[in-house]
């Protein structure tokens, strides 16, 4: 079951740490919102907790725990406007360039690793 709509992008520096950046316009599933207000709200996890294990803004988190408590969490998403065929295909292909972007860095970095002499006293 399809929870999220990943709208992050991944890069690495050069020390190999993970930066996060935020694509505009993360589309979140019903489901996804009940589960993560649980994980608070029933499991005892901290929002930032929360936010990291699933890659969303901590503020969203904490945005979605208040609509809870309020009774307005059903709310919370439906009120964006109803997209056209074309704008659907744009954020289709935003999202598949960014994931093609992710598996490229990717073998960037395997194609450098293996690409390295094997130092001496190893075996090859």
């Amino acid at each position: 079951m399809l929870l999220v709509d990943t709208k992050v992008d991944v890069h690495y520096n050069n020390g190999g740490v993970r930066i996060m950046e935020r694509i505009p316009n993360a589309v979140y599933t019903k489901e996804l919102r009940e589960e993560a207000v649980k994980m608070i709200t029933e499991d005892g996890l901290k929002a930032p907790e929360v936010a990291r294990r699933l890659s969303i803004p901590k503020s969203t988190i904490t945005y979605w725990v208040r609509a809870a408590r309020e009774g307005t969490l059903a709310k919370v998403g439906s009120q964006g406007k109803p997209m056209s065929e074309e704008q659907r295909e744009v954020a289709r292909l935003k999202r598949e360039v960014a994931e093609l972007k992710m598996e490229r860095d990717f073998l960037k970095k395997a194609a450098a690793y293996f690409a390295k002499e094997p130092t001496s006293g190893t075996r090859s």
